[in-house]
């Protein structure tokens, strides 16, 4: 856990004097209680999980009851939404439809193969799912774009597809072909189109901008020598004024330029290369850019890597102030190398400048992993306390305990970057599954959330309450 700055000064007449008495003394693990004591105020729980469970629930009980796979903390409580035989069994990322104040449904990825449903539409009156695409593979990250559509892609390497749909009630049981990019059969085959303009990688975090701006990830590793998954900026060609398409021909992502992150600007920007994984940089034009190969780039152009890029999310209390910000998660190795991951944040201006590519952009570290909160992968932002919720995807069986769902503070007004504390909010009961895909309505009072490849062999999604 993080201590809290403002918390500091609630304890410091006191340990001058208990340090001094007392040479053993744990300042950690004051800290730590301290945050506990008021993780009310902090982060609207009565009172966190103390540590990961080590326990995993048989299948007939996770059946019987799905909510018997968390734990959470005192104060927050969890409604299974949808629990079926037809709920893709690895549900990922999801987005609201059609809007976050008052959605119908929830829109989601389904991260299985090319046989098993890749979209699909989840309704929030019943948790009734319904399929809208096959064919994909891993299909993970999904957006619901300001222009009325939804955005959803593949993580699956350089073979991998970003995609299109407009009209999501309308279309079911749509078959994708990956090799030639077409969609046919089922209902509503023409309301999907591929997004060539914005190259191939294996997709994960996307950071919409409401005029089309888009920056997205590549969920690779280091390998032998190679650096890991890099960072890319789309600015479309037309910027996205408002309204809605009527014709996926009209998306701002039909067309555009894409640059990719390189940090280092000492030594007229030389200063780039292993080592250089923070701080200031450029974005790097790639001509051409249409159907390019992005991995391929990143090692010809020497991109910034990082040890697998996840989910990526727009600061919105920033946006409010015309500012781009976003952040996200590299999720690391726990079990093998014990590199066990961060939360980092990436400026880049305002929302003009970063359109116009004229911002230095800037990557800082939000949440440092540690054995303890490892393998950070998805994330969201919480309306209302501005904080960010971090999805665990650990080793399970391999470390011997279970994923968490943590609970950061943004960064106050301290000297650092860091987030101000973080708490653990829930814990799961089956170390065969992990937490991903959550996303909050309007309000900040509702958490869906996904306990993807549970022990059920089914999907489950749980609708979380409670934050004071």
């Amino acid at each position: 856990m993080y201590l809290p700055k403002w918390l500091l000064a609630l304890c410091i007449v006191g340990l001058t004097t208990t340090v001094g008495a007392f040479g053993g003394f744990d300042f950690g693990l004051f800290r730590d209680n301290l945050m506990n004591a008021h993780s009310e105020q902090a982060w609207g729980v009565v009172e966190p999980v103390p540590a990961s469970s080590t326990e995993s629930v048989d299948a007939n009980t996770a059946e019987s009851d799905p909510t018997t796979l968390v734990t959470l903390a005192k104060g927050l409580h969890a409604r299974v939404l949808s629990a079926t035989q037809t709920t893709g069994p690895n549900i990922d990322q999801m987005a609201f439809w059609p809007n976050d104040q008052n959605p119908t449904h929830l829109i989601a990825c389904n991260e299985q193969g090319t046989s098993e449903p890749g979209l699909q539409r989840i309704r929030l009156s019943d948790g009734f799912a319904e399929t809208i695409v096959t064919g994909t593979e891993s299909c993970d990250p999904v957006r619901r774009t300001p222009w009325g559509t939804i955005l959803f892609g593949e993580e699956n390497g350089t073979s991998s597809w970003l995609i299109e749909l407009i009209h999501p009630l309308a279309t079911s049981n749509v078959f994708f072909d990956r090799a030639t990019g077409v969609f046919s059969s089922g209902t509503g085959a023409g309301n999907l189109a591929v997004l060539r303009a914005v190259g191939h990688l294996s997709f994960e975090g996307l950071a919409l901008y409401p005029n089309g701006v888009l920056y997205y990830g590549d969920e690779n590793r280091p390998s032998n020598g190679t650096p890991g998954g890099a960072y890319f900026k789309f600015i479309p060609s037309t910027l996205w004024t408002g309204g809605v398409v009527s014709n996926l021909s009209q998306s701002p992502l039909a067309a555009g330029t894409i640059y990719g992150l390189r940090l280092g600007k000492r030594n007229g920007n030389t200063d780039y290369g292993q080592g250089t994984n923070t701080g200031l940089g450029t974005w790097i034009p790639i001509s051409p850019s249409f159907d390019v190969n992005l991995r391929a780039v990143a090692a010809t152009l020497k991109l910034t890597g990082y040890y697998r890029p996840e989910d990526l999310e727009v600061d919105p209390s920033a946006l409010a102030k015309g500012l781009v910000r976003f952040c996200g998660n590299n999720t690391g190795n726990e079990g093998n190398d014990r590199q066990w991951g961060e939360a980092i944040c990436m400026t880049d201006g305002t929302v003009a400048q970063a359109t116009a590519n004229t911002a230095t952009p800037e990557v800082q570290y939000l949440v440092i992993g540690s054995n303890d909160f490892a393998m950070m992968d998805n994330l969201a932002y919480q309306p209302g306390r501005g904080n960010w919720i971090i999805h665990e995807d650990g080793d399970g069986p391999e470390v011997g305990r279970n994923n968490d769902l943590w609970d950061c503070l943004p960064d106050g007004k301290d000297a650092d970057t860091l987030s101000d504390g973080c708490v653990r909010i829930g814990t799961l009961n089956d170390l065969t599954a992990e937490w991903t895909g959550g996303i909050f309505n309007k309000a900040g009072t509702h958490f869906y959330v996904s306990v993807q490849h549970n022990i059920t062999g089914h999907g489950v999604v749980l609708d979380i309450t409670g934050w004071h």
